[in-house]
């Protein structure tokens, strides 16, 4: 098999006694969607802030397409091809789906956000922006604030401007909140087509839509991994449909 994307290698972080990370290892790999669930308290979001840079780990590695960034920035990350997205404040309410695209293009060539005003005006950023957008499906509301729009369509803004980064790999937390059934079939649809740009690391609580979607699972207790597998696999093991899936085995 070829190098993963993204590579995580003993990862482990504790807050006093609780061991959140607890020796942490998976990869993901060009062209796949490799989905993380947990029940509550499981650890997946410390792991989604290791992989991210927001949290430092006690031990253990982050690589990307073999370089190693455990110690840098979230933003040098996110420069790297790291495309973290779902963030609260990864979008300005007030400006427009295309104004939020223009200001992530411009970000991936490290320019500050003070120059607000020029920004607008770059014809090249704004051609960019709207393929962008014409790419999840956002155009028609490209001049729409981002406040107005609706919960489906801030998701689909979030993963444009996640896309604006040309990134290496994905990492997508909980896309599927708050959504509806048509939503997340749109949504379920795209991803489908997105892994092929870059793969996806997936958190979801959503098991339909991650039995959908993955092509590998690993499920997540108390900090440490405890299965990987195809979504039949998963299904099928006993340990996961004991402590996870709530079901008791065959």
């Amino acid at each position: 098999m070829a190098d993963p994307v993204l590579d995580l290698r003993g990862l482990s972080k504790a807050f006093g006694a609780l061991k959140a990370s607890d020796d942490v290892s998976l990869t993901l790999n060009k062209g796949e969607i490799h989905a993380l669930i947990g029940p509550n308290g499981a650890g997946k979001t410390t792991l989604m802030g290791l992989i991210s840079g927001k949290i430092a780990p006690d031990a253990g590695q982050v690589v990307l397409d073999g370089a190693d960034i455990t110690h840098l920035s979230v933003a040098r990350r996110a420069r790297a091809g790291l495309g973290r997205s779902f963030q609260v404040s990864s979008l300005i309410p007030e400006y427009s789906a295309l104004r939020n695209a223009m200001l992530a293009l411009q970000a991936r060539h490290g320019h500050s956000y003070r120059f607000l005003r020029p920004v607008n005006r770059d014809a090249t950023l704004r051609d960019g922006a709207r393929a962008i957008l014409d790419r999840v499906g956002l155009s028609p509301r490209a001049t729409i604030e981002a406040a107005m729009l609706s919960h489906g369509e801030r998701r689909l803004l979030e993963i444009a401007m996640a896309l604006a980064l040309t990134p290496r790999c994905f990492l997508l937390d909980e896309p599927m909140a708050g959504l509806g059934a048509e939503g997340t079939a749109r949504l379920v649809t795209f991803l489908r087509a997105l892994k092929q740009d870059a793969p996806i690391l997936l958190i979801e609580h959503d098991m339909d839509a991650v039995f959908q979607l993955a092509d590998r699972i690993s499920v997540l207790v108390y900090g440490r991994i405890i299965a990987t597998g195809t979504a039949r696999e998963i299904r099928a093991n006993a340990q996961v449909r004991a402590i996870y899936l709530g079901e008791e085995a065959p």
